[in-house]
């Protein structure tokens, strides 16, 4: 059977727009929850502010899923900036970097917890000076994919080429995150930061970031058996 599994949506995102995902992920026979946030909930985490007040919901939401199911383990998937908060979440050095948390736990050490990571067009790297603290902590702490226990699948959409002109939004949006606009990805990450060194590293064709009517992306109904496969 399935082990269950968490969806962390995306930044400032709230829970509505997975529902697709999770009706794909319900008929190929696993048990589902997604963090319930709201888009105001990420409002404290602006301007590169502590993350912690998503870490709790999704711990909040790990423990919920765990005492319905009475699975020790199961899978996470992180869209977009909750792939790299779904690696906080895994890891067990204290997350104090902000003055604000110094008070707090901190520590969630849930990679025991986690069979299998699923980022999806998460942005692994960032250039942007707000967001390089977090992901800085990340990195040095976590590099690639860290934990031999977890199995890592980091998922990016290749849908659109960054050209100054023709596709200024992506070009601004890869430019910031990897330091080189040109490039394809998902309209907002590009390939290149959306893979980790020792991860399965997938590319997907035609596949946006987010949703929009009548196009793909990462929780399209027929999207979501292809990298659903990688989930124990």
């Amino acid at each position: 059977m399935p082990l269950p599994t968490v969806i962390l949506p995306g930044y400032l995102a709230g829970a509505g727009p997975y529902r697709e995902m999770e009706q794909a992920l319900e008929s190929l026979g696993f048990v589902v929850a997604t963090v319930p946030l709201k888009r105001s909930d990420w409002f404290p985490t602006l301007g590169g502010r502590s993350v912690t007040p998503i870490l709790e919901q999704l711990d909040a939401t790990v423990k919920r899923v765990q005492d319905k199911t009475g699975s020790d383990r199961l899978n996470l998937v992180g869209h977009s900036a909750g792939g790299w908060i779904s690696r906080i979440y895994l890891g067990e050095v204290p997350y104090l970097i902000h003055a604000g948390d110094r008070t707090k736990t901190g520590l969630w050490k849930a990679h025991p917890q986690i069979s299998t990571l699923i980022t999806l067009g998460t942005p692994h790297t960032s250039q942007e000076r707000w967001t390089k603290r977090n992901l800085n902590f990340v990195k040095d702490n976590y590099p690639g994919a860290f934990y031999p226990t977890v199995r890592y699948i980091c998922v990016a959409g290749k849908s659109i080429y960054g050209q100054r002109l023709r596709s200024w939004f992506a070009h601004s949006s890869y430019e910031l995150t990897c330091g080189q606009g040109t490039c394809w990805g998902d309209g907002i990450t590009p390939i290149e930061a959306a893979h980790l060194d020792g991860a399965t590293n997938l590319t997907l064709e035609n596949v946006l970031h987010s949703p929009r009517p009548g196009k793909l992306w990462y929780g399209s109904a027929s999207i979501v058996p292809h990298w659903a496969t990688y989930l124990q």
